[in-house]
Order: structure tokens, then C-alpha cells, then sequence
């Protein structure tokens, strides 16, 4: 599995992370907590004949931790758009235990056995929250 970034690709990536950091809507208290999140990149190539099949698992997954688990904080998942086969998923946790929970949960299971062959490389980075900036409104 190439786990290198295409050309062009750190860029979007900064961006991405730059969008998904600012987007998310923290309180105060959850800024000054910030520091014992678990924050994560996950860099995903999936096969382009199973994208469909991909996306809804992803989706299914993501809408089902976020709903049940207390410890999922945030989700954002994007695709390239010169190549929607190539995702990336911001994934916040409350600490590395909900992480550890997380991955042992029912449907986290079931999605990973669901895309076992649909994902053709995986990069996990772990990364620290150094800001955010939001709107007032939102």
C-alpha cells in the first residue's frame, strides 16, 4: 500500500484540516479540554468501482458513533475532488479510551469488515489541535 500523498496532495490536505478544525463548533470549556482529545487523520484510498458501496458504510458508521457513543465528538469526511476516491476523515475523540472503546463497538466492527475490500491503502496520522475559529452565529 503507498502511503505517500499524491502530488499536489499536501496542500488539500492542510486545507482540509485547516477547514475541519475551523468548522467545528466548540464551546470554551471544550477548547480548554481540547488538550486530552484524540484528534486523527485518516488518509483512505478505496477502489473507484466500490465508492458508492464505501460512502454509505462510511456514513453509517459515522452518523451511528456520533448518535450512540458519548466519546465521538466530530466526524468530517471529504473527498478529493479531482479524485473521489481518495478520502479523508477528521475524526475528534474525547480521549484515547473512547478511541479504544470506539473501535470495539458493534458498528465499528461492522464497517470495517463491510470495506475490508473496498479500501486499497490506509494512513492514520494523529495530530494536535492547535486552534479553531468559528462565528459567532454558529
Amino acid at each position: 500500500m503507498n502511503h505517500q500523498p499524491k502530488k499536489g496532495g499536501a496542500g488539500r490536505l492542510l486545507l482540509i484540516i485547516a477547514v475541519g478544525i475551523f468548522a467545528l463548533c466548540f464551546s470554551k470549556t471544550a477548547m480548554a479540554q481540547h488538550k486530552h482529545q484524540m484528534v486523527r487523520l485518516a488518509k483512505i484510498q478505496v477502489d473507484p468501482a466500490q465508492l458508492e458501496a464505501y460512502n454509505a458504510a462510511l456514513k453509517e458508521q459515522m452518523t451511528t458513533a456520533v448518535r450512540v457513543e458519548p466519546g465521538v465528538l466530530t466526524y468530517y469526511a471529504v473527498a478529493d475532488k479531482s479524485d473521489p476516491s481518495h478520502i479523508t476523515i477528521l475524526e475528534i475523540y474525547a480521549d484515547t479510551a473512547a478511541y479504544q472503546s470506539h473501535i470495539q463497538t458493534a458498528h465499528f466492527k461492522k464497517y470495517k469488515a463491510t470495506v475490508e475490500h473496498m479500501v486499497k491503502s490506509l494512513e492514520l496520522v494523529d495530530v494536535n489541535l492547535i486552534g479553531f475559529a468559528r462565528k459567532p452565529e454558529m
